[in-house]
């Protein structure tokens, strides 16, 4: 069975880092996030992958190569212009073959078990299998509507809570047969949302939900790029990273409250302070006399000597975000 990643997204809502790296390259503990993902679908038993490509496409390639140091055979499709959520899939279909195939975008972050989601799809009997879950704010997400045995009858896009008929979350990850290419439009541009699962409703054509109770993250925002880390950092988010999985840990790390993470080649300046949650990423520099607290260093970045930093991602030379108010700074090393 085969999967694809949705890779080629411009990840406009994680400016000013997506500024020089695509969304599934954003670092999330010790590797990108679209490598969580690969080391997902591998775990699962997946015999390949393909990712479509668009922003910063030879970031991507040269990073991942041919899927080989991840254990699965990775190709590639360059799109010249963004063809869609499901036009981009509709280009590789000769990919999949004649059996189901596995759709999840390239900025999830999650610990699904692909496995149950494949037989959910098997055993329904459906064109298609959408993993939901529910979720605190309809405001943020695409809702699903289903009847008792988990049909779906509806879709809601993004309602006020007072009017949302579902509190269940499209996660974005999808099990397909190969029939559903015979619902698509004649445009080269397709959306799932838009253009596609309309017309199963209106051709009463079967498809269902899979709800899950693991962990999902779009990693749609800075602040949800932060909380992520911090979940995979403690064990909320079971990413399988050595280290990491305890409120209290401290990872490789002296002078530091936990959980703390320091990755490989990161250097700890003399008489720094780490006061967790706190990531500093491979190869990272946090210099003499600094103190980081709930903060994410990323990979080659560096907290110059003297600095302190509170709810900060900082990337290579510059401080990213600011989760913060500059009021809570004064004195906000103290515990």
């Amino acid at each position: 069975m085969k999967a694809m990643v949705l890779a080629a997204g411009l990840g406009t809502r994680l400016k000013p880092i997506t500024y020089g790296i695509p969304k599934p390259m954003v670092p999330v503990i010790d590797r990108p996030v679209m490598a969580h993902l690969l080391g997902l679908v591998e775990r699962h038993g997946f015999d390949g992958a393909v990712a479509n490509l668009h922003y910063f496409p030879d970031t991507i390639r040269e990073y991942f190569g041919d899927g080989s140091a991840f254990g699965v055979d990775l190709q590639y499709n360059f799109e010249p212009e963004l063809l869609g959520t499901a036009g981009g899939v509709r280009a590789v279909r000769d990919h999949f073959g004649d059996e189901p195939f596995l759709i999840i975008s390239g900025d999830a972050l999650t610990d699904i078990d692909l496995t149950a989601l494949v037989e959910r799809h098997r055993a329904s009997g459906g064109v298609a299998t959408l993993t939901v879950k529910r979720v605190p704010d309809t405001r943020e997400y695409g809702v699903v509507l289903h009847d008792s045995d988990g049909r779906i009858t509806g879709f809601q896009e993004k309602p006020d809570p007072a009017e949302a008929l579902s509190d269940l979350g499209n996660c974005g990850i999808y099990v397909f047969s190969p029939e559903i290419f015979d619902y698509f439009p004649e445009s080269d541009f397709v959306d799932w949302a838009q253009d596609v699962f309309p017309v199963l409703l209106e051709n009463d054509i079967p498809f269902y939900i899979h709800e899950i109770e693991e962990y999902w993250n779009d990693v749609g925002s800075l602040g949800e790029l932060r909380s992520g880390t911090f979940d995979a950092l403690t064990g909320a988010l079971d990413l399988g990273i050595a280290g990491t999985g305890s409120p209290d840990g401290v990872f490789a790390a002296d002078a530091s409250v936990g959980p703390v993470w320091v990755g490989e080649g990161a250097s700890i300046g003399e008489g720094a302070k780490l006061l967790g949650p706190v990531v500093i990423g491979d190869g990272a520099t946090v210099g003499t006399g600094a103190a980081v607290r709930d903060s994410i260093v990323f990979p080659g970045g560096e907290v110059a000597a003297g600095t302190i930093a509170i709810g900060a991602i900082l990337g290579q030379g510059e401080i990213v975000s600011n989760l913060r108010p500059a009021a809570q700074i004064a004195g906000g090393l103290s515990r």
